[in-house]
């Protein structure tokens, strides 16, 4: 050990230390008494803290932050209930398997277990909703702990890792090496496919007429646009793509077929029905896209590629799958396979898409998707979207196009209200030259709405597009087409004037109310260099359609809505 090394120096020292070997650009949270140690050692790190207004708005921004970038996002809070406001905000990134690291304060080793002041057992309350935890006992640890979370977070299927410091480990002193070696028993992260696996999926392949490529997120995860597209190309294959599978192919592509599933596209879910193979990419077959699994693909032969083995067969017995990285497996892949007649085929799903197109109807009022689609014509389709729950979340992804998957950023798995907000926040921070919109429900937006304050403090010229119906939309909707429209819970009376509060906040307020003038106004919006909040008074009772019904099969697919009854 050097002299340099023999300095004394503390816990929370090592810690910032290791998360900057780390690269660690930003840190989200708040602080509190167990972690004043660690935040005093922040001072002068290279690491920028920000602070938010709430602990979800914290690990929302690591998320959206991790997602754009492709980096781990951390996010810090302190310990009770500081760690227990992160609980949902860990379960969207464990849910969509994005890279998080986590550092909760915690009560003094002693006191463990004992109910102290603000003591929560965070291990084991997020046990089910984290990749790993750490709790740290021994400051002499913090190197190996740190460099493993970092590991075990951004490797094979991502997910948020927690490492939970008690005050006293953070303030003993450090006597041990910083370069230490990682120990993870058991941890293996799969890469390249089997060849023998990958020769059978290729040989299976050959003999299609009328294959479909599903791009789901894990094709996103891997990087393997690039691959994708040579395999869609070389076998001239139509592609759908899962809510978070978006980009994962260009969905400007000619062979693009959309999203599929219970708010996909008619002609993606259409193409779903007739396939005869159905090629899997980084897609779990969840019950969005499978609402019934005896009416899925009927006859279709089933092909699933993913990093995680556990999803292999856990949803939809495959005729043939490979467990690796997207990106080495299609590499593999693509050498094997020779293109196929699909021209009738690639006819067929044509068809589909000039007959079952995507529509709106402005007649009797201003609606989401016009607006949606104003803002992909205006941004050229170049924008970073992070889109709330609920009807604008489903309006987003049917409209607005995307051709890279880290320009996109929603909540699949968990379907998080609040969550599309602080994600975009942490997007800019990721991102900061490029144009970050929001869109946000009136509901999901007043989750998380205090974040303006960290928005503006930072002049993120983050583009915040309010959709106001007055009501929680897509439970409206349900309970208006399968409970007689016996509305309940749902009317969100008492709205505030949301200009009003953007600019109480200094923020630049914009009002929409008709379809003159919304073109114009989404321009100025653009346009305007700082943070700027859009607040859009739409047609309240306007549904998202296509529609499949919960548990329902594509064949079961609402293309318009049902007539009135007489």
């Amino acid at each position: 050990m050097t002299d340099k090394q023999k300095k004394q120096i503390t816990g929370s020292e090592v810690l910032i230390k290791c998360l900057e070997n780390q690269e660690v650009e930003y840190a989200f949270g708040i602080p509190g008494g167990v972690l004043i140690p660690i935040f005093d050692k922040l001072v002068n790190s290279k690491i920028k803290f920000i602070l938010t207004r709430h602990e979800q708005g914290a690990i929302h921004m690591a998320d959206g932050y991790a997602r754009v970038t492709g980096k781990p996002g951390v996010a810090i809070a302190t310990s009770g209930p500081g760690a227990t406001n992160l609980v949902t905000g860990i379960m969207t990134a464990h849910m969509d398997s994005i890279p998080i690291v986590i550092i909760t304060g915690q009560v003094v080793t002693p006191l463990l277990g004992k109910d102290a002041f603000q003591e929560a057992d965070i291990i084991g309350i997020t046990m089910p909703i984290v990749k790993h935890s750490y709790l740290v006992k021994n400051v002499n640890d913090i190197p190996r702990i740190i460099k493993e979370a970092f590991y075990i977070a951004s490797t094979g299927r991502p997910g948020p890792v927690l490492v939970d410091i008690p005050k006293d480990v953070s303030t003993d002193i450090f006597a041990a090496d910083m370069d230490q070696e990682m120990d993870i028993p058991g941890y293996k992260v799969p890469a390249k496919g089997d060849k023998k696996d990958i020769e059978r999926m290729a040989g299976i392949l050959k003999g299609s007429k009328k294959p479909l490529l599903l791009v789901g997120h894990g094709s996103v995860i891997s990087s393997a646009e690039k691959e994708v597209k040579a395999l869609a190309e070389k076998l001239r294959a139509p592609v759908v793509s899962t809510l978070l599978g978006k980009g994962g192919f260009p969905e400007s592509h000619d062979l693009s077929l959309g999203m599929l599933g219970m708010h996909g596209t008619a002609y993606a879910n259409k193409a779903l029905i007739n396939c005869d193979l159905i090629l899997s990419i980084g897609s779990r077959w969840d019950d969005r896209i499978n609402g019934n699994t005896e009416e899925f693909c009927i006859g279709a032969k089933k092909l699933h590629i993913d990093i995680d083995e556990a999803e292999i067969g856990k949803i939809v017995k495959a005729d043939s799958y490979v467990v690796g990285d997207a990106k080495l497996v299609l590499r593999d892949l693509i050498k094997l396979i020779e293109p196929l007649d699909t021209s009738e085929w690639l006819k067929e799903c044509e068809y589909y898409k000039k007959q079952f197109p995507l529509k709106y109807d402005n007649s009797k009022g201003l609606t989401i998707p016009y607006i949606i689609d104003e803002i992909y014509h205006l941004t050229k389709g170049k924008a970073i979207v992070c889109t709330d729950v609920g009807q604008n979340q489903m309006w987003s992804a049917q409209f607005y196009k995307i051709d890279d998957g880290k320009d996109w950023y929603s909540s699949g798995g968990a379907g998080t209200m609040g969550c599309g907000f602080p994600a975009a926040v942490g997007a800019q921070f990721g991102r900061p030259k490029d144009i970050v919109v929001a869109i946000c429900g009136d509901g999901g937006f007043q989750m998380t709405i205090q974040e303006l304050s960290t928005m503006a403090i930072h002049k993120l010229p983050v583009k915040v597009f309010v959709m106001d119906n007055k009501y929680l939309g897509m439970v409206r909707q349900w309970q208006e087409l399968f409970f007689d429209n016996r509305l309940s819970g749902v009317d969100l009376l008492g709205n505030p004037d949301f200009v009003k509060v953007a600019e109480g906040y200094g923020i630049k307020g914009i009002n929409i109310n008709d379809v003159k003038h919304a073109r114009a106004r989404i321009k100025e919006a653009l346009d305007y260099k700082g943070p700027v909040l859009i607040h859009c008074e739409v047609h309240k009772e306007y549904n998202v359609f296509p529609m499949i019904p919960a548990g329902k099969s594509a064949f079961h697919m609402m293309i318009d809505p049902p007539k009135a009854k007489k």
